[in-house]
């Protein structure tokens, strides 16, 4: 029998999954946009900070972010004076911190299709009388199908197995903030290894549906 303490860790991870990829490709679509045909100073930078997360320790930037948190701190400190809203250790810091930390793995999948789409379809499309996000919806996105579906593949798996930038921030909270991959750990240290195989496995399977996903896409694009 499946416990409730299992049901609600999974479906606090899906939840968090879930709602980092909505709140990513939003974001995604338009910066991937910006970065693919558009040149400005400090764009180098903005790329380097967007990839900062796939290189950067997942401690480190938890640990940034949970100092920004804090209201000892100009962010934290106006959250709680003026909202009255704590984020550290909460599901809504959670995100915001897992929002930033796959930030790459949505816009980059985004912005390499956009990058390789031929000149030739925005301008027939502007030719034509068709404005910029008339374009950018109705010509541009429709040719980057399988860069989308990748897109939000990598980010949801990365997501389920996410575990350092989670603890940082959200802590081990029950209910709140604990997920799969922390509960995973949890349960490995106190030798319930039948537990703890039931978290790997869901994280095993999400990961290879993901994968699989991808292969199958990047097959199809190439024939």
């Amino acid at each position: 029998m499946i416990d409730s303490d299992f049901l609600q860790t999974i479906w606090t991870t899906g939840r968090l999954a879930f709602w980092t990829t909505v709140i990513l490709l939003i974001i995604g679509l338009p910066v991937a946009y910006l970065l693919s045909y558009t040149n400005f100073r400090g764009k180098s930078a903005l790329e380097a900070i967007i990839c900062m997360p796939m290189v950067l320790p997942p401690t480190v930037l938890g640990f940034y972010i949970l100092v920004a948190y804090s209201p000892q701190n100009f962010f934290g400190e106006a959250l709680e004076r003026y909202f009255d809203i704590r984020l550290a250790f909460s599901f809504t810091g959670v995100l915001i911190a897992s929002v930033i930390c796959s930030l790459p793995y949505m816009i980059q999948p985004l912005q390499n299709g956009l990058t390789l789409l031929p000149s030739s379809y925005r301008e027939a499309a502007y030719t034509m009388g068709k404005g910029k996000t008339l374009t950018f919806f109705r010509v541009l996105l429709p040719n980057i199908k399988g860069n989308i579906i990748t897109a939000i593949a990598m980010t949801f798996a990365h997501c389920i197995g996410e575990f350092g930038i989670v603890l940082m921030v959200g802590g081990n909270m029950p209910g709140d903030t604990r997920v799969a991959s922390i509960a995973l750990y949890d349960e490995v240290q106190s030798l319930n290894y039948a537990q703890a195989n039931k978290y790997a496995l869901i994280m095993f399977l999400v990961s290879f549906v993901a994968l699989t996903t991808i292969y199958s896409i990047n097959k199809r694009q190439r024939i």
